[in-house]
């Protein structure tokens, strides 16, 4: 017997669940990984050896505490995926000759593109059911 799914499957409950996955992602990045981890000292430090201006740390953490929170609400979370694309973009520049696998030494270049495909899906989609004020085209 082979499994099928059911003929109308539900496309607003599936960005829904991806625009929840993305604005967690962006929290536990933004506080979990910038914040808890490294520190906004370990952060601005890390920058200035990428060639990034180290004033930057504070607010990259706010740009991404703000846009993970906006997206995972659904307000306006499509203009938040929007907005946070150059940082992607930038991820993806800094570790793309760190190879590809994110778990390479200095993280490769998968997780970011990854990331940055589901916020281009995101943004195309829109904000799915459960959301506070839904972005318009």
């Amino acid at each position: 017997m082979i499994l099928a799914l059911p003929p109308q499957a539900s496309p607003a409950l599936g960005a829904s669940l991806l625009r929840i996955a993305l604005g967690l992602m962006w929290l536990s990045h933004a506080i979990l990984l910038k914040l808890m981890t490294f520190g906004i000292a370990g952060l601005a430090a890390w920058m200035a050896t990428q060639g990034l201006p180290p004033a930057l740390a504070w607010p990259l953490v706010i740009a991404e505490t703000l846009g993970g929170t906006l997206i995972l609400l659904g307000l306006h979370g499509r203009w938040a995926s929007l907005a946070l694309l150059p940082v992607l973009m930038g991820a993806t520049v800094i570790h793309a000759g760190n190879g590809w696998v994110f778990t390479s030494s200095n993280g490769g270049w998968e997780y970011p593109v990854f990331l940055l495909v589901a916020s281009v899906a995101h943004i195309l989609l829109g904000d799915g059911k459960l959301a506070l004020k839904r972005s318009q085209a």
